[in-house]
């Protein structure tokens, strides 16, 4: 997963979802799905933190602090 990019993993994050809302798939299929969808959750969740601590970072160099 440390190839995809934010985008991409929340693109799979929404078919993952939909996919278990749909209630098509059978219950080893959910639980698989369910997996990878806390994978994503995850990777996208560190993402997020990363891109907010290098902002952060940025405006206080913009800032003088």
């Amino acid at each position: 997963m440390t190839d995809m990019t934010f985008e991409q993993a929340m693109l799979e994050l929404e078919e993952v979802v939909k996919k278990l809302e749909s209630g098509s798939a059978n219950l080893d299929e959910s639980i698989t799905l369910y997996q990878r969808g806390l994978k994503l959750y995850g990777f996208c969740y560190q993402k997020l933190q990363e891109a907010e601590k290098l902002v952060v970072k940025i405006n206080g160099e913009n800032t003088g602090e």
